[in-house]
This record gives C-alpha cells, sequence and structure tokens, in this order.
C-alpha cells in the first residue's frame, strides 16, 4: 500500500529515478546513490521497499522504471518544484540560480492547496526560470527535446530550451554569457577545441564564445529551421 503522504525521502528517490529514466531507460543502483549523494548500500533497501509499495518495477540486471503510480507521484513532486521555484522568481524576486536549493526545501513542506494557489498567482506557468515544462494537476507534461549543447553539431543554429538548474555557479555564468532559455546560439564551423563548444550567442555577426564541455552538456537545445 503507497503510504499518504509520502515521505521526503520517498519523493526525492522517485524525482531522482524520474530524471534517470526520462528516455524510459532504467535507473541503476549507482545511478541513484550519485544522484541523491547517498551509499549504493543505501539505494538498495529503498529501491525494494519502492517496489513492494507498487512505485518501482524492477527491470532484470539493468535497474528500476516507475510504475504508473511512481510516474504520478514523480510527476507531482516536479510539479510542486517547479511552481515554487517560478513564483519565487517572479513574485518574491529570487535569482534563478538560488530559487533551486529553496525550493528543494519547500516542495516537501508545501501543501497542495498552496502550490495551486501560487499557480493560479502567476496565471498557471507552463515553464519554470529555467525553462523546464511544468507538469499539469492531470499529470501531463510536454515533451522535451534531450540533446544538449554539447552534442551539437558545427555550423548548428540552436534555440536553448531549458538548462539544468542544481548548479547555482553553474547558473551564473549561463546568466553572464547570455545562455538563457529561448536565446538562439549557432555553433561555429570548422573543427572544435577539445573540451569547449565554439559558438555565437543571438546575432550570427556577435563575437565567439567557448564554452566547456561540462556546462555545455548542461543546457537543451532544440535545432532551428535555416
Amino acid at each position: 500500500m503507497i503510504p499518504s503522504p509520502l515521505s521526503r525521502s520517498i519523493e526525492d528517490y522517485l524525482k531522482a529515478i524520474y530524471d534517470l529514466s526520462r528516455g524510459e531507460e532504467p535507473a541503476s543502483t549507482s545511478a541513484i546513490a550519485e544522484a541523491l549523494d547517498i551509499q549504493p548500500a543505501s539505494v538498495t533497501g529503498m529501491v525494494k521497499r519502492l517496489a513492494e509499495i507498487g512505485l518501482l518495477e524492477h527491470v532484470p540486471y539493468r535497474g528500476v522504471r516507475l510504475t504508473k503510480a511512481g510516474h504520478r507521484e514523480a510527476l507531482r513532486v516536479l510539479r510542486r518544484h517547479r511552481v515554487i521555484e517560478a513564483y519565487l522568481c517572479e513574485r518574491l524576486g529570487y535569482p534563478w540560480d538560488d530559487v533551486h536549493a529553496e525550493a528543494e526545501r519547500l516542495e516537501h513542506a508545501a501543501s497542495d492547496d498552496l502550490v495551486e494557489r501560487m499557480a493560479s498567482a502567476l496565471g498557471y506557468p507552463s515553464h519554470d526560470p529555467h525553462g523546464a515544462p511544468i507538469p499539469t494537476t492531470t499529470g501531463d507534461i510536454e515533451h522535451m527535446d534531450l540533446a544538449t549543447l554539447a552534442d551539437a553539431a558545427p555550423g548548428a543554429r540552436l534555440r536553448i530550451q531549458a538548462v539544468r538548474d542544481e548548479e547555482a555557479k553553474e547558473l551564473r555564468t549561463m546568466a553572464a554569457d547570455g545562455l538563457l532559455p529561448g536565446v538562439n546560439v549557432l555553433v561555429n564551423e570548422g573543427p572544435q577545441v577539445e573540451g569547449v563548444v565554439d559558438i555565437v550567442v543571438g546575432d550570427s555577426q556577435g563575437p565567439s564564445l567557448a564554452v566547456k564541455t561540462e556546462l555545455a552538456r548542461r543546457i537543451y537545445v532544440e535545432l532551428q529551421e535555416e
């Protein structure tokens, strides 16, 4: 039987597993441990418990995957997190590099009613401040292309869809360089220097910007028509 309400620990597990398996790939114990910064042995026990109460299913030799119930609960937590981020930015003036950590704390404490009042006050936003889609109350979520700037070919014209929000320092770097959701970028032609992606932000006539590959992997993009 699924407990109600879910504990903070269970919610964190479901959200992490959802993030790791968005491409329908099972999440391994080691990947979950790394995402949550805990020991693999601890993950094994929790995974067994979540499977017993119907939130996870085992994929032999590959890891675990959310059940329909687990998927629904993961999206509920994700909606709370992203609505709170949007509210903190738009109504309370938080910078986008500060809201993730604050939302991580509040998502477990805020009631569903409070979160929906926040969403209503914002006009029911479709995306959070980092460009990630906000799940609906019915459990629907916009598909997001998972291609990253690090994967882009030379000469590609791209639009930034979203950025990962966990690292405040990286978000400050992105903001300083103009690497924001909705911004167009052009990957420069010719051979790329190892460890960086050479791009132009916005106007194709602008100066080049060398983005470290590690940072580029945290920037999701979509290909633009010529």
